[in-house]
């Protein structure tokens, strides 16, 4: 039996050389597999989301338009929550930074917080235009793609041999050839790898009580399922994994963990609402 698993993989998936087009020069770039995996989650979700707004009869040409809050609403809630509770000294000197290259730096709670919100100014106007987009309708119908992203993302995150976990002696344990941040030759925890498989996990549970249902899906149920088994996951996975900044050293429970309780219990609370408000089959 292997005593650990060397993962070497490049996070590069290739590089282009510098060139000339029309007189203008480009490069050198390089293609990575989180940028990819990261286009991936989109790509496929808005195929789902496409087959979900045909079953339920809901317009097509909306699908435009709330794909632009997704994308935007993930990234800018992304990195700004990174910074807000992981580096706010430097969101508070320099703003800018949040939208300015380099792009390292994004929290999942922060794209949740920038999603909720988003859907909530998308739910307004199409709930106004009586198309039945109400904001818990469309949550629980984006959280089943949200879960499928999440596990592009974290698998990305695996290819970057970045969010490493703490180092184990168990047989699975991932030697991070490229990773500098932390002692080279040992073997820890696969935490992206925990994770992704989790939230693929989340992604079929979520659509298959979707495809049971669909539009007599009790509203919320979904939205509280994925807050419960995403973020109640999440907070127990800290403790496999090396805290993100130095100021969580000091802390009983790393930031990931603190700010996971509050989006588990207003999972409860949603999963509470959608029993309570569900209406009785025939």
């Amino acid at each position: 039996m292997l005593a650990y698993i060397t993962w070497d993989a490049d996070p590069v998936l290739f590089s282009v050389n510098a060139f000339t087009l029309f007189g203008i020069n480009f490069g050198p770039f390089e293609i990575r597999w989180y940028g990819l995996l990261f286009a991936a989650g989109f790509l496929i979700g808005m195929q789902i989301m496409t087959h979900i707004f045909r079953k339920e009869k809901k317009p097509q040409e909306d699908l435009d338009a709330l794909l632009i809050y997704m994308v935007l609403s993930t990234v800018l809630g992304a990195r700004f929550g990174h910074y807000l509770f992981y580096e706010p000294e430097v969101l508070f000197r320099n703003p800018l930074e949040v939208i300015l290259p380099p792009y390292r730096g994004l929290a999942s709670h922060g794209a949740t917080i920038g999603i909720l919100t988003a859907l909530w100014l998308y739910s307004r106007r199409k709930s106004s235009q009586l198309t039945g987009q109400t904001f818990l309708w469309t949550t629980d119908r984006i959280v089943i793609v949200v879960a499928l992203a999440g596990a592009c993302i974290r698998l990305g995150n695996l290819m970057n041999h970045e969010i490493v976990g703490l180092p184990t002696t168990l047989p699975w344990g991932f030697i991070f050839k490229y990773n500098n941040e932390y002692p080279v030759g040992v073997p820890r925890h696969p935490a992206q790898l925990y994770e992704a498989l989790s939230m693929l996990t989340l992604f079929a549970v979520l659509l298959a009580i979707w495809n049971r249902s669909k539009e007599n899906t009790p509203r919320g149920l979904l939205l509280g399922i994925f807050l419960i088994w995403c973020f109640g996951l999440r907070f127990f996975y800290e403790y496999l994994k090396e805290n993100q900044v130095a100021f969580e050293n000091t802390l009983p429970l790393n930031m990931g963990q603190i700010l996971s309780i509050p989006a588990v219990l207003f999972g409860i609370y949603f999963v509470w609402h959608s029993r309570r408000t569900a209406i009785p089959k025939a």
